[in-house]
């Protein structure tokens, strides 16, 4: 290793290439080895040989390339993508989550963002500005501080929505994440912009927390303007008089939105939050009565 490189993560795994050049290989089969990462490569070495990869070579992570039954079963895997997506490499660790968080941080933290936090709060626009910041990627969070000493962290299993966008950055377009979760019980949106490559890479991330919250639940219009309530800064004591609902008639809607998993019970009779699916549904829901105004 260079004098500048440091080792990250080494464990052992299956890897395979399926896309060579553009070309999916069909008969590509698992071959076993070991599994090296540094802050400057990844390294795979098996019996045929062994094959290094630049971490700044890598475009994006992510999706699946099922291209045969034997690459299907593995149902944890990385999927490296280089070249535009022509070449794709897949990685299957030994300790696959410990690994993602650790390839993901060697990925991008060295990069320089701009973050602006809180860019919404309670629902409503905030006037903040865009700062110079680093990500650091932990166990099952990502940070984020900005130069200022501002610090936020994102908790992946609270992130209600993840979303990309084209705004005015210190006077320029460009790509945007704007990721939805929480700050001391509040719904907040936290904005990231910074070099293409290292932005889709760090949504890739984020959109781990983000389909963890996805779901289609049947919800009446009823539980629908509980969790709008409580997502606009409503106590849970005053929802019965917000809504014009009587006291007893609220504790069984917010028995129903527990078992749901859309709020967390915080104490019994009755005081409950938002949890990050139940902030992306009221925020859906807002958006829906917003369009048929």
């Amino acid at each position: 290793m260079r004098s500048d490189e440091t080792k990250v993560a080494d464990t052992r795994g299956q890897f395979l290439q399926v896309l060579r050049d553009g070309r999916e290989l069909n008969d590509a089969a698992w071959a076993n080895g070991r599994i090296l990462l540094s802050n400057r490569r990844i390294v795979l070495a098996g019996t045929g040989g062994k094959r290094m990869f630049p971490l700044a070579a890598i475009g994006r992570v992510g999706g699946r390339f099922d291209v045969n039954q034997r690459v299907a079963t593995v149902s944890d895997y990385l999927a490296l993508q280089f070249d535009g997506g022509e070449n794709v490499i897949l990685v299957a660790p030994a300790e696959y989550e410990a690994f993602e968080m650790d390839l993901y941080d060697a990925l991008l933290s060295s990069t320089k963002f701009l973050i602006r936090h809180p860019a919404v709060e309670g629902g409503v626009v905030q006037n903040t500005e865009w700062e110079p910041g680093r990500v650091k990627t932990e166990a099952d969070s990502v940070s984020l501080a900005t130069v200022s000493g501002t610090f936020v962290e994102i908790r992946l299993d609270d992130i209600g929505d993840t979303d990309m966008g084209r705004r005015t950055v210190r006077e320029e377009q460009r790509e945007v994440i704007e990721v939805e979760h929480s700050d001391d019980g509040t719904s907040v949106q936290t904005y990231i912009s910074g070099p293409e490559r290292a932005v889709g890479i760090l949504r890739s991330l984020l959109r781990i927390g983000d389909e963890q919250t996805e779901t289609s639940l049947d919800l009446s219009q009823q539980d629908k303007q509980v969790l709008m309530a409580l997502y606009s800064g409503v106590s849970p004591f005053d929802i019965p008089s917000f809504l014009g609902i009587d006291v007893d008639q609220v504790e069984e809607l917010f028995v129903r939105l527990i078992d749901h998993d859309v709020v967390d019970e915080v104490r019994v009779r009755h005081e409950v939050e938002l949890n990050a699916r139940g902030r992306s549904i009221a925020a859906d829901a807002i958006d829906e009565q917003g369009a048929e105004m």
